[in-house]
């Protein structure tokens, strides 16, 4: 991208950024572990699930003691371009229904993106009504291998970067980020890292490789979860994804990863 393509792309962002701090008010922006205890330390959280984390699903998991809980994955460009995908991802956005309301906080809204204005665009629609925005570099399924997101953009650092830069620096909320390991945990550090630095507030690793999908799921791997955590942990909040069937699986997970 030419300096004078990269100077008209931020003049958009700022514009739309503008318009949406003219429309809403938000408290001040915290980040890592500041983030973290201004949402309630949450220990138990229910992670996004595709047809499963809907409004009353959220609800429901936290009359069950769920103390955060994510939207399902929204394709960001989707979101932006189609009112019909929208509307039926989150009736009622442009309200404050589907999200946001009193019973459904703290809450965080999870899209999957590879183009960083289009990903701002659709974080604003919907920075009012959450407490943080998370990009899902973890998704492995076959949609995201063709539509390029998810778990296919681990190779593209520079994009991946890019991606959490644009809303760290221009979002009136966190951003947050779920990742999979790589088979190398000196990789896999390094690559937590990266991300951090770009801008993360929050740190969710799920501890399985991208191909580990369907008959070839397998088990997660703890010890790289919290390999992350020792490396990152001290800088922004590191939550363990992976093995989780029964309940006291909770406690032996964050005991074995210290997430």
């Amino acid at each position: 991208m030419t300096n004078q393509a990269k100077k008209e792309v931020e003049q958009r962002n700022n514009a739309v950024v503008a318009k949406c701090r003219t429309e809403y008010t938000f408290p001040p922006k915290l980040s890592g572990w500041e983030f973290y205890k201004s949402i309630g330390s949450p220990k138990y959280i229910v992670a996004p699930m595709v047809d499963q984390s809907e409004l009353a699903w959220r609800i429901l998991s936290r009359r069950h003691k769920a103390d955060l809980c994510y939207t399902p994955m929204f394709n960001a460009k989707l979101f932006v371009n189609d009112p019909k995908y929208r509307n039926e991802q989150w009736a009622g956005l442009k309200d404050g229904f589907g999200g946001g309301g009193p019973n459904d906080r703290p809450l965080i809204v999870q899209f999957c993106a590879n183009d960083p204005e289009y990903l701002l665009q659709a974080a604003l629609m919907v920075a009012p009504y959450c407490d943080a925005v998370d990009i899902n570099i973890g998704c492995p399924q076959h949609i995201a291998r063709r539509g390029h997101y998810g778990a296919f953009l681990m190779e593209d650092w520079p994009l991946i970067s890019s991606l959490i830069s644009t809303l760290h620096k221009h979002l009136p909320v966190p951003v947050t980020a779920k990742i999979r390991v790589f088979p190398e945990v000196e990789k896999t550090i390094e690559y937590a890292k990266m991300i951090v630095t770009s801008g993360a507030q929050m740190l969710v690793v799920h501890g399985r490789l991208r191909e580990m999908k369907g008959h070839l799921t397998g088990i997660a791997d703890w010890t790289k979860i919290r390999a992350v955590r020792e490396a990152v942990g001290h800088l922004v909040p590191v939550i363990a994804n992976g093995n989780i069937l029964y309940h006291d699986d909770l406690t032996r997970c964050i005991q074995e990863t210290g997430c």
